[in-house]
């Protein structure tokens, strides 16, 4: 293989290899959705949690009140100053030792009274409030049953003292409730997760199936020479297909463009080699002069062609943009060393710009413009009109030359065709100019210039996007 430009001719030859495959969009569903999911799950499990766990021991705590109420209800004071209960409170557990449910009343100067159940132990509350309203906490007093206490400050009939009632019970029904509310939620949630996300499975396959019917289609083309993808797909999928069809249209017109300019380049060089070839075999004393003729032409068809595919090229690159007004000033500045004794103006909008390669716009304008100070009377106007609303930008070419006749303005752009066969030229100029401005999509038109009284050539071309 040759080597570059600007690189030795020993230098490596580098092989681009293809980047390695992203994740795949199922796999960053898959992601997308267990992220979800297990956010959803956790935040929404530990919310239910909560208010669950809140529900029972709310509950708990309204039995313990209750008992609670009832024995502030049942509670008055002896004749000793003693509190007793005036019927029995009817709970059994309060009567049995170590029974897991108790009570205790306290008065400041008093002895402590506790329930039977307590036995030879005592209640350790907190006397840190002094309001009648119940007050519900934990205690770790007895070391393998921790407690959940109520108590409440009240004043009795008949007494100054300050007695605070107290129930307490055993914190291991109430654990073990949210134990198992708590069991039933993780599970529930382990299977609901599971749940969710076969189904989140089942829906990324089912959901990506338009893509593998995609690819499968491609395949075919591929396979069984179909051109285009016209299996119905959803709408989502839709413009997808419609842009890879546009694709393959495109690419299947810039191959017909190809094999046609292949074609005729062929044809056209086909007559002059054939003249070449008899020629010489004849031995024809002209040979030279036919060599000269013929390779000229021959070189009117390369150039032609050459010109084409270089457009063709750079429009496939994608994303022209050409300045119009410094393109025409550097081709102004080099027409003009050439054409000394012709007055060139150039007028209208300075900052507009055209969907075409720099290089191809130089090329139109300074075919243009030497054209007008070849065959003009000395003078060449060019004007640029691009107006802020319009989707194309047109460029105005008059001279003051003779003009050509309405008759011969179609023929004038074939492939080397001269009105003017006096001056020198290959006849490739306007042939070259159209085929360019038609490449990116414009267009050349000929008229009579009403101020110069010459050729008027209105070239158009796509305005870039700002």
């Amino acid at each position: 293989m040759a080597a570059r430009a600007g690189e030795p001719a020993d230098a490596p030859v580098t092989i681009d290899t293809p980047k390695p495959a992203r994740r795949s969009l199922a796999a960053r569903m898959m992601a997308i959705a267990a992220l979800w999911i297990g956010v959803l799950l956790l935040g929404g499990g530990f919310a239910l949690d909560r208010t669950l766990a809140r529900m029972v021991e709310s509950n708990f705590d309204d039995q313990l009140e209750y008992l609670l109420n009832a024995m502030i209800v049942t509670a008055e004071i002896g004749p000793d100053g003693e509190v007793y209960f005036n019927r029995p409170l009817g709970e059994p557990r309060f009567l049995e030792p170590n029974s897991g449910l108790y009570w205790q009343i306290s008065g400041a100067g008093q002895l402590d009274t506790p329930s039977r159940s307590l036995w030879d132990t005592q209640l350790e509350l907190q006397a840190d409030h002094l309001d009648m309203e119940p007050h519900f906490y934990d205690s770790a007093q007895f070391d393998a049953e921790p407690l959940r206490i109520v108590e409440r400050t009240v004043l009795l009939p008949d007494s100054d003292t300050r007695w605070t009632f107290a129930v307490a019970s055993a914190r291991e029904e109430l654990d073990f409730q949210i134990s198992r509310i708590r069991s039933i939620l993780i599970w529930s949630f382990a299977l609901l997760a599971l749940g969710l996300m076969a189904m989140a499975m089942v829906q990324s396959y089912y959901g990506l199936s338009p893509l593998r019917r995609v690819r499968a289609a491609i395949q075919s083309m591929r396979s069984q020479g179909s051109n285009r993808i016209t299996e119905p797909l959803p709408l989502e999928v839709e413009p997808l297909v419609e842009e890879i069809n546009a694709l393959l249209a495109h690419t299947e017109r810039q191959a017909e463009e190809a094999r046609m300019h292949a074609g005729n380049l062929a044809h056209a060089l086909k007559t002059p080699l054939t003249v070449l070839t008899n020629a010489a075999t004849a031995r024809d004393p002209q040979l030279a002069s036919l060599v000269f003729r013929e390779t000229k032409t021959m070189q009117r068809h390369v150039e032609h062609h050459l010109a084409r595919a270089r457009a063709v090229g750079r429009r496939a690159s994608g994303h022209s943009r050409a300045d119009v007004w410094p393109s025409a000033e550097s081709v102004l500045r080099a027409v003009t060393r050439i054409y000394e004794d012709t007055r060139f103006d150039l007028d209208g909008k300075k900052l507009a710009a055209v969907s075409i390669e720099r290089q191809d716009l130089d090329e139109i304008l300074g075919n243009l413009i030497e054209n007008a100070a070849k065959y003009g009377g000395g003078s060449v106007f060019v004007t640029i009109d691009a107006e802020p609303e319009a989707e194309c930008c047109t460029i105005w070419v008059e001279d003051d030359g003779m003009g050509i006749p309405a008759s011969e303005r179609s023929r004038i752009f074939d492939r080397g065709a001269r009105l003017d066969t006096g001056k020198p030229g290959t006849g490739l100029g306007l042939a070259i100019v159209r085929d360019v401005a038609e490449i990116y999509g414009g267009s050349v038109e000929l008229d009579e210039s009403e101020d110069l009284g010459g050729l008027l050539v209105k070239l158009t071309l796509p305005r870039a996007g700002i």
